[in-house]
């Protein structure tokens, strides 16, 4: 089997990768990683309003049961991270995929509470990792093909949540019970999983002597905070919009994963755009006006008590967040802070616990006040989002190395 080295920026470690990460075969690998990234996680929103039914979960209970998803992801983003450092991405991504499939049923069809728990957790991990190590192939690829990319794999993402919530949602209108679309997405991940694996990297991408975690620290931090909140906006489309149009808007509960539609349909399009959008436009504005904007729909979301307009917020919040990520994540591959293996582990492991362990969160909010300002409060840290922004260097957001 041929062995492709390439120098690492900072180091004299070498990446022993098959395929080169430079080749198409590990671009469209990647593609389609991001693409089982997001549909498995969207796949699980639609669902949720069922689980809650089934079980008879209140706001809080709910909110809860939804912090093992965020405590199994937590735990295993760190070690996927560090194990697709010492040992490549390919059978990370594999091992984690089947963590997916194995437990999306139990989720779909158990009313026994530690069961699901324990379901929850697996896949959470399994989630999580993917989400983690697929951002390491990313940044890797991106870089050795000294293109913009990063927005365009994120896009891949954003189309695996469409097309995971708009699925699973027509399933469920069309009569089939939970049970039996999980079964479906279980059938297409084991397809994708299937196709995507021979372009996945497998190589080492560090010393065996270097550290297995490291906590985020400088610009990494500030990056990471930005993404946990922006991926905290993302996690309340994901696991609250379909609750609030159900018990805030009293939208019938087979047409409630239309709000994680609206906001993954900008969300995707938006993305999709973004490759040729960071070449013409500054990461700056893109992250400060991307942010501003979601904060203005959040906002739309929460306080005009119509389910059209809700709709239309989730809309905004999807188009402002869209590029926000992707620009944070290839400003990491530039970072000299951090190794990339360890910097992308943090920032990945950071932001994502907004998207899983803060939906818990605004459960608590939502049981002490109500949904609507736990929603809206979201719209007050996208602006946060903002001002960090134009705290980031300038030739760390726009695409140049600093010196």
């Amino acid at each position: 089997m041929p062995a492709y080295s390439i120098k690492l920026k900072g180091s004299d470690l070498s990446l022993i990768a098959n395929p080169p990460p430079n080749s198409l075969r590990a671009q469209y690998a990647t593609r389609l990683a991001f693409l089982i990234a997001g549909f498995s996680g969207a796949a699980w929103a639609p669902i949720i309003p069922y689980v809650k039914l089934r079980c008879g979960l209140t706001d809080a209970h709910l909110g809860l049961f939804l912090l093992c998803l965020g405590m199994g992801s937590i735990v295993a983003m760190p070690i996927a991270g560090s194990l697709a450092g010492r040992f490549g991405c390919r059978w990370i991504i594999a091992v984690a995929t089947l963590a997916v499939c194995c437990s999306l049923p139990v989720l779909s069809s158990s009313n026994i509470i530690p069961l699901l728990a324990g379901a929850l957790i697996i896949f959470g991990a399994g989630v999580g990792s993917i989400d983690c190590v697929v951002n390491v192939q990313a940044v890797i690829v991106e870089r050795a093909c000294q293109n913009t990319m990063m927005s365009g794999f994120h896009g891949l993402f954003s189309v695996g949540g469409l097309l995971g919530a708009i699925g699973v949602s027509t399933l469920l209108s069309l009569g089939f019970s939970p049970f039996q679309a999980s079964l479906a997405v279980v059938v297409l991940l084991m397809l994708s999983a299937f196709l995507a694996l021979p372009g996945l990297l497998t190589g080492r991408t560090h010393s065996e002597s270097g550290p297995a975690f490291a906590f985020p620290h400088g610009i990494v931090l500030i990056i990471g905070v930005m993404c946990f909140i922006v991926f905290l906006a993302e996690g309340a489309a994901i696991d609250w919009s379909a609750v609030f149009l159900t018990t805030v808007r009293h939208v019938d509960m087979r047409y409630t994963g239309l709000g994680y539609v609206a906001f993954a349909s900008t969300m995707t399009i938006g993305r999709l755009l973004g490759d040729r959008l960071v070449r013409h436009v500054s990461g700056r504005v893109l992250v400060t006006g991307g942010s501003l904007l979601a904060a203005l729909g959040m906002l739309l979301v929460t306080i005009i008590p119509v389910w059209q307009m809700t709709l239309l917020g989730y809309a905004l919040v999807g188009a402002g967040c869209a590029n926000v990520v992707p620009v944070l994540y290839s400003a990491v591959g530039r970072q000299t802070f951090m190794p990339e293996h360890l910097a992308v582990s943090a920032i990945t492991t950071l932001g994502y616990s907004g998207i899983l362990v803060g939906p818990a969160a605004l459960g608590f909010v939502a049981q002490i006040v109500n949904l609507p300002f736990a929603l809206g409060s979201i719209g007050v840290l996208l602006v946060f989002v903002t001002m960090m922004g134009l705290m980031l260097p300038q030739a760390l957001i726009n695409g140049k190395t600093p010196k």
